[in-house]
């Protein structure tokens, strides 16, 4: 009988781009609507700052993301490169620093000889970047694929306040923008806690937390300085 598994590590790659896309989108679009409705009594430069917010936020996202992450493949390759040399000029301290690996996870000598032996015929370069490196294929970085979760999902979660803008009268979408904000925050938040295996409740209300501290502090500079935009 097979036992399958469903592992919440094969998630991480676009899961964390993705939550964080989305909160950023969602809480800094409001944010910007929010400050900018509490200083002035027009719509459209309301509209236009949500609609800039977004395009500039995830191109921003976009950008950030895939300089990020291509530096940490850049550092895994540079690794993987190193192994490989490695391996071609001296397989056998390579195989020895194997065994010794599987000895310290609790193998005997004996045994931890005959795995590293076993996993370096059948594919040495990964046994290396696994057991030694630590870099698996679930987990490893991959650059465009974050950089369009992240531009996605600030989009999704900047479209809710932009939309907001052309709904809602200019007198009651302070308070709308900010209720709706909330609760799809603390949702946002109840998903990735779930995806991620975390306390629901904690994360979500981490998540609703921040957001509200966003929106009230851009609300208080918008009221302050009543800039005409």
């Amino acid at each position: 009988m097979i036992h399958l598994e469903r592992h919440r590590t094969e998630h991480i790659g676009w899961l964390r781009a993705s939550v964080l896309g989305a909160n950023d989108g969602l809480i800094s679009t409001s944010s910007l609507v929010v400050g900018v409705a509490a200083a002035q009594h027009a719509q459209a430069p309301v509209l236009l700052a949500a609609l800039a917010g977004l395009v500039a936020g995830a191109l921003s996202m976009a950008a950030g993301e895939y300089v990020s992450v291509s530096s940490q493949s850049d550092t895994e390759n540079a690794d993987l490169a190193r192994e490989r040399r490695e391996l071609a000029t001296m397989p056998d301290l390579e195989l020895a620093e194997l065994t010794a690996i599987y000895v310290g996870r609790g193998l005997t000598p004996e045994l931890a000889r005959k795995v590293a032996e076993q996993f370096t015929a059948k594919d040495a370069l990964a046994a290396h970047a696994r057991d030694e490196l630590g870099l698996h294929e679930l987990t490893r970085a991959r650059p465009i694929q974050a950089a369009l979760s992240s531009a996605a999902a600030f989009a999704a979660g900047a479209a809710t306040p932009l939309i907001l803008v052309i709904a809602v009268p200019l007198a009651q979408l302070t308070s709308v923008v900010m209720g709706v904000s909330l609760v799809l925050l603390f949702g946002l938040g109840l998903l990735a806690a779930r995806l991620g295996g975390a306390p629901m409740v904690r994360g979500a209300a981490r998540v609703a937390f921040w957001g509200v501290v966003a929106m009230v502090a851009t609300a208080l500079v918008g009221r302050l300085f009543g800039t005409v935009v």
